[in-house]
Formats: C-alpha cells, sequence, structure tokens
C-alpha cells in the first residue's frame, strides 16, 4: 500500500480510545482509492511467488525501498508532522509495523509452501480478525456487517478449496499465512486508530521504517541473503515496491480512516481472486471454474458491509 496527504487529520480524540472510530460515510474517492489499492496489493503474491529471493529478503526489500522512496517526501515536505507526532502517535505506529513485520514475515514464506490461492485466501481472513478486535475493543458490528463477512469468506473457501491437507509443508504455509491473516487484522485496526490523528505520510514513514529494522535484524539473525540476486529479480523487487506496498498499502493507509478498518479489510478479500487471476496469466495456475461464481459471492459480501456501515447513526 503513494502516500501524499500532507496535513494532520482526524478529530483530536486520545489515541487511547476502546472504540473503533467512527468513520465518514464512505466518499467516492476513498472508495476508488481503495479499489486501486486492491487491484495493486493483487500482484503481491504472484510477484513474490515469481522471484528468486528468500521470502524474508523479500519482505524486506519491499518495505526498505518504500523507505528510501518517501525518505525525500518526509524530510523536505512533512517534517513538521513527523516532530508533531508526539510520543503516543509514534508508539502507535512502530506498533503497526511491528505487527506488519509479522504479517510479510509469515505470510511470504507461505507463498513458497503452499499455493497462491491458498494462501492468499487465509492471509485475506483479516475481516473475521478485524471484527473480533473490534469486538474486544467494545465494537459492536451490526449483523449485516457480520453476514456480509460470512458470506465474503464463503466466497473465499469456494474460490480456494483451501486444501488443509495436501502435505505437511503445505499445511505449514496454511498456518503461517493464517498468522499472517490475523496480523494484518492487527494492523489495520491500529493502523485506524493512529489515522486519527496522524497524516497519511507521516504514519506510513514510521510503520514501514519499524517494519524494515525488524525484517532486517529477522534476516540477519536467520543469514537470509539479501544480495546477490539477478538483475530481473531486482526489477521485479522494484515493480513489488511500487505496486503492493507504495500503491497498495500505501493507498490502504490513506483510505482506513474514512472508510474504517471493517470496509477496508473485507475489500482486501479481493486480493484473493485478484491474485489467483494473476497467476493464472502468468505463472500457469489456472483457478477452477468456481473463481467465477465466487467472485459474485465475495463482492455479495461486501455490498452488505458497505450497506451495514451506511445504515450507521451518525
Amino acid at each position: 500500500m503513494s502516500s501524499a496527504s500532507s496535513s494532520r487529520t482526524g478529530a483530536a480524540t486520545g489515541a487511547g480510545s476502546a472504540a473503533e472510530p467512527v468513520p465518514h460515510r464512505a466518499a467516492p474517492l476513498d472508495v476508488a482509492l481503495l479499489a486501486l489499492a486492491v487491484v495493486s496489493v493483487s500482484s503481491s503474491a504472484p510477484l513474490v511467488a515469481a522471484t528468486a529471493a528468500p521470502a524474508l529478503a523479500v519482505a524486506f526489500w519491499r518495505n526498505a525501498m518504500a523507505v528510501g522512496v518517501l525518505t525525500p517526501f518526509a524530510a523536505l515536505r512533512h517534517r513538521r508532522e513527523l516532530r508533531g507526532m508526539g510520543r503516543g502517535g509514534v508508539l502507535l505506529s512502530a506498533g503497526a509495523g511491528a505487527l506488519l513485520a509479522l504479517h510479510f514475515g509469515t505470510w511470504l514464506p507461505s507463498l513458497h509452501m503452499t499455493s497462491v490461492a491458498s494462501s492468499t485466501a487465509l492471509v485475506t481472513t483479516t475481516p473475521i480478525w478485524t471484527a473480533l478486535l473490534l469486538r474486544l475493543r467494545g465494537q459492536r458490528p451490526p449483523a449485516l456487517a457480520w453476514a456480509g463477512m460470512a458470506v465474503a469468506m464463503l466466497g473465499v473457501l469456494l474460490l480456494t478449496g483451501v486444501d488443509l491437507a495436501l502435505s505437511p509443508r503445505a499445511l505449514a504455509g496454511d498456518a503461517l499465512a493464517l498468522v499472517g491473516g490475523i496480523a494484518g487484522a492487527g494492523y489495520v485496526v491500529l493502523g485506524a486508530e493512529v489515522r486519527r490523528t496522524v497524516s497519511t505520510t507521516a504514519y506510513t514513514y514510521v510503520c514501514y521504517g519499524t517494519t524494515s529494522v525488524l525484517l532486517l535484524l529477522t534476516c540477519l539473525a536467520s543469514g537470509t541473503a539479501l544480495g546477490g540476486y539477478s538483475g530481473a529479480t531486482w526489477l521485479k523487487l522494484a515493480v513489488l515496491t511500487v505496486t503492493a506496498q507504495l500503491l497498495g498499502h500505501s493507498l490502504i493507509n490513506r483510505v482506513v480512516k474514512g472508510l474504517g478498518p471493517s470496509i477496508t479489510s473485507t475489500a482486501l478479500l479481493l486480493e484473493t481472486p485478484g491474485a489467483a487471476l494473476i497467476a493464472a496469466l502468468w505463472l500457469g495456475q489456472t483457478p477452477e471454474a468456481v473463481a467465477y461464481p465466487a467472485l459474485a459471492v465475495i463482492l455479495t459480501g461486501l455490498a452488505l458491509v458497505i450497506l451495514a456501515d451506511r445504515r450507521k447513526p451518525g
């Protein structure tokens, strides 16, 4: 998921609020940006699967390169915002970065252990974990939202047929992808909290910076090779950074303030059919015929979640 917001936004409410911040009504611009973000992150799984580099190294470089791109903007145009974040904003942004590091550190390796479709389906269970986290924090999603998430998840299961008994290696990959989905939910929820008072650029810069540092330490501790790749591999890493990271994740950071974590995380379910389509066209991993009706089921679930949000008072 670039980030170009330059003003401090959000209410002055403290960062420790127990409930999900009430989002504004879905603006057409936010919806359009979310659609672009979903298309962008859909390229992530196929690109990672096709990149001849260790998964942890891929996770590190996509974040480190994004930080490199953002640094001139953060230093020259958003220095005041970074200085004005306050201790709470910095700590919450760093916490989101730690969850993002866990998300990448578990999900990307799973792409080399199980299929792109299965891994993506499990990592996009984020709406379920998001709803549970919001429930623990005092937010009560309406019944229609729960129904929408259930329908959308049914579509994901129809699409992939998530095979939990393929092999021990595939099982391990499935487990890693599931952990990545849980970490992704925490990242989205915490990001929505931070974005109440912190601009997109300031939040994204601290978040990606924290993710890069943690993934670098993980790579060094595990002996993961961080270089010596071919030119084609570096090109794929650059494309991954621009599409999935700078466009995908940064736009998600941009719209989560207005749309809220429930809609944002549910929309990311569309990453599953998107990634499956790209994998079919590029990697020859042709999806089953059920993919097409399954996409309609996912869209129906997303529509129910959005409708539930529109019916909220206020």
